[in-house]
Formats: C-alpha cells, structure tokens, sequence
C-alpha cells in the first residue's frame, strides 16, 4: 500500500481512536517512511541516566527533535559527549506511545564538527582579540593584603559556599560581599552586567565573578559579549573563576587573572594567616640578628676606645716626672750659673792683682763690693722668682689633678669590674660598687636607682 493510499483511508473512514490506537497507527506510520536516515545538528539537554542509555535533543537554528540513543548501541561511541557538540546520527524516525512525543530512534553516531555555540564563541574571541582586550599589557596585579573584595554569584549557588569556606579558613578578616545576580539563562546576561557596574562602583579592593560547573549552554551568560565588555570596563582588579577547571569562557580572557574554581580564586585573593605569621618571625629573626651584630660591633668600638683611653694616674706620673726634669735643669743651671760668676770673679780678681793700680783698685774693689752685694739679691731674687713660678705650677696641676676633687669630698663609684659608673642607668638597686675617696676606697651596694635627677653645684 503506497502512502497516499494510506492516508485516503484513514481521512474517509468515520472510525473513532483511542489515543493508544492513534499513537500506535502513527507510529507505524512514521516508522515504514522513515526506515533509516541520517540527521545532522547539535547536541542538547545530554542526560545520562544508570541505564546505559543516552538522551539528549538533537538541534539547529529553527527546530529541535528528541533523541534516545540505548545502551546496545551508545556503548559503541568512543568520543566524548557534550552539550554543543555538532554531530551526525543514524536512526528510525518513531513516537514514544507513553507520552505522544515524535524521536528518533539512533543507532549510530558520529562528529559532525563543533557546534553553533561553539562556532559563535571561536567567533567572539577573535574578535575581542583583535580589539586587543586579551592583551597581557591589559592586566592588572591583584591586591597583595585586600580588605574588602566583591562576589559576582548567584546567593544560592555552591561557588559563593566554596569562596566563603577558603577564606573563613585563610583570611577570616576579609570582609567579602556578594553581589547576587543570575548565572544562567536568558536573562542573566543583562543582570550580570549591572552587578559588574555596582560592584565597579562600590570600592573594592578586588572582584570575583564565579559559578559552578556546567554545560556549555548552562555557562553561555559569560561568553555574551556585553558581559565581556562590562568586564573589561571594570576599574577593579577583577578574577574570572566559572566553571570547572577544563571549562573556558570569555570571561576568562577578559579578566585580570583566571582562576580554575571558585576556590582558587579565593585562594588567590586571601592571604594564607599561617605564611603571614611565618613571613613575621622571619623579620623577627632577621631583627634580632641585625641587633646582635650591631651590639657587637658597638662593643668592639667600646673595647678600642678603652684601650686607646689613658689613665689620669698616667698622666700625673708624666706631668711628676717632667716637674723633676725641670727641678734639675733648674739646679744644673744654678750651679752652671754660680760657677760662671765665680769664674768672671776670679778673672776680675786675677786682673786686678795684675794691675794693681791705687785709686784704680779702689775703685775696682768699691764696684766689687757692690756687685759681690747685688749678685746675692740677684740670685735671691731670681730664686723667689722660679720658686713662685713654680708654685703657680704646682697649683694649676693640683687643681686639674682628680686627686684634689677626692680631697674635696668628692668620690668616684666603680662597679665589680672596677669600670667607674658614669651614669644612673649604669646602676641597678642590690649590684656592689666601691667608692674611690682621697685616702681610700670604701665598698657600698646600691638601695635604689632613683629616678629623678639631682643638681650639684661644681664647686664647694
């Protein structure tokens, strides 16, 4: 029976159907003219049921047709099955009786290349390529220590619970907002990109646009192109964290950084507690050296400076022997001097006894007379003179001399080490000191360290 036979009597036979015998009659109908064909589309609502069997819909731009693919058969295809994927299939065209819906029954199938959202994704990112919003040069470091940062997620979502749970654990004085918008749908588009100009807008250190896994259709919101420029408008460092790790959007080239998971990303924008605690002991130690090689250097200096440093008794045993250099060069000269003048007198004498004039002589032994009573006042004088002088000497030493401070009543405060203390700070309450006085030493401890500072006047 041919099929335009078929249909004659079925128009003028007044029987009446039940819906079984409808469903069956056309399925027998669709099964003898479409025995065996080949449908090319692509791949959608993919469901894996722990049957074995296959269900998905097939699809283009206008129409779309449901497909069920048993175990027999679907055990057979060795490539990997996703949403998106344009492929080509073998199959009886059928109805399923239970539910009055037109499939096809496939028995084999095969790649028939990518699909329309794939080809229009490939699409979008050459061109916001070419624009250079891809370009490294573009992107931005994010915040070492943020405060505050911006989450682009659905509220209900896992991925807001994964960012929450890393930085609770990592960085719980990070203060995070979502930003809650819609994730998937046809609507989501436009929701995303005014939840990207908000949070633009709000001053955070940081933006996180996050999902969680799902097929390409599921995850088509952030391969819109109004979502990619919204994202690359955004002033604020930003991180693209949608989908799994083997999932890629165009956020994820528009964004500053691209973080596999959710989780990542809040991995990467809080700082770990524990590295920052073990970066402060670091410094800590780093601190603590440098200060033990700065003491020992300034202890070293200290231990030059004291060797270089004279003792004051040093000094008065130089300033005594040289007072005894100048007593014998003043006694050698007086002698040298004495002997000079009886020399001369000698002469003079020797002289005189060779001319022996009268009156001369006279003379001679009157001027004698004089010079022999002017040469005893002169060198008493001359003597006064020196001895004064050395006097003066003598006071001038004993008033620099610290022995004539300890005759004042003054005294200077050693500690166990016989080092002088030269300040209150040097002296700490119960520690031992001697105490150095004109005529001898006496052992104190010390009952206090007070505070405030008393004035002594320079002189008795």
């Amino acid at each position: 029976m041919n099929d335009d036979a078929l249909f004659q009597r079925l128009t003028k036979e007044r029987d009446v159907l039940s819906v079984s015998q409808l469903n069956a009659r056309a399925r027998s109908l669709l099964e003898d003219v479409f025995p065996q064909i080949w449908v090319e589309g692509e791949l959608s609502n993919l469901a894996r049921p722990s049957s074995g069997h296959l269900y998905f819909s097939l699809k283009d731009s206008k129409a779309q047709i449901r497909c069920a693919f048993f175990r027999q058969h679907a055990s057979r295809v060795r490539m990997a099955l996703s949403d998106g994927l344009q492929v080509r299939v073998r199959g009886r065209v059928s109805l399923y009786e239970g539910r009055g819906d037109y499939q096809l029954i496939v028995d084999s199938m095969e790649s028939a290349g990518d699909g329309a959202l794939r080809m229009a994704f490939d699409a979008l990112k050459a061109k916001l390529q070419e624009e250079g919003l891809f370009a490294v040069e573009r992107k931005r470091p994010l915040p070492t220590h943020p405060k505050r940062i911006g989450v682009i997620t659905s509220p209900s979502g896992a991925a807001v619970r994964d960012i929450i749970s890393v930085f609770g654990r990592r960085a719980p004085f990070i203060e995070l907002v979502v930003v809650p918008t819609p994730v998937q749908g046809r609507d989501a588009a436009p929701q995303i990109v005014r939840a990207l100009q908000l949070a633009d807008r709000s001053g955070f250190d940081a933006l996180i646009v996050a999902r969680g896994g799902g097929s390409l259709e599921d995850l088509w919101p952030f391969n819109e192109e109004m979502v990619a420029r919204a994202l690359a408008a955004c002033q604020t460092p930003t991180v693209s964290a949608v989908g799994h790790e083997t999932d890629v959007s165009i956020c994820d080239f528009i964004a500053d950084v691209r973080a596999p998971t959710p989780s990542a990303a809040a991995e990467l924008l809080s700082p770990d507690q524990q590295a920052m605690l073990q970066q402060v002991e670091r410094a800590h130690r780093q601190l603590r050296q440098c200060l033990r090689d700065r003491l020992a250097r300034e202890h070293l200096r200290l231990e030059n400076l004291r060797r270089r440093l004279r003792h004051p008794g040093e000094r008065l045993a130089q300033q005594a022997q040289r007072l005894d250099e100048l007593e014998l060069r003043l006694k050698r000269g007086m002698r040298q001097h004495l002997n000079q003048v009886g020399q001369r007198s000698e002469r003079l004498q020797a002289r005189l006894q060779a001319q022996h004039p009268g009156r001369h002589l006279a003379l001679l032994r009157q001027r004698l007379d004089q010079l022999d009573q002017r040469l005893p006042r002169a060198m008493t004088q001359n003597l006064q003179h020196r001895r004064q002088r050395l006097d003066g000497l003598a006071q001038t030493l004993n008033v620099v001399s610290p022995l004539a401070t300890l005759g004042r009543g003054y005294s200077i405060l050693f500690d166990q080490q016989g080092k002088p203390l030269r300040s209150q700070a040097d002296a700490k309450p119960g520690q031992r000191v001697e105490a150095q006085l004109s005529d001898g030493r006496l052992a104190l401890r010390v009952e206090d360290n007070l505070d405030a500072p008393h004035t002594l006047p320079l002189l008795d």
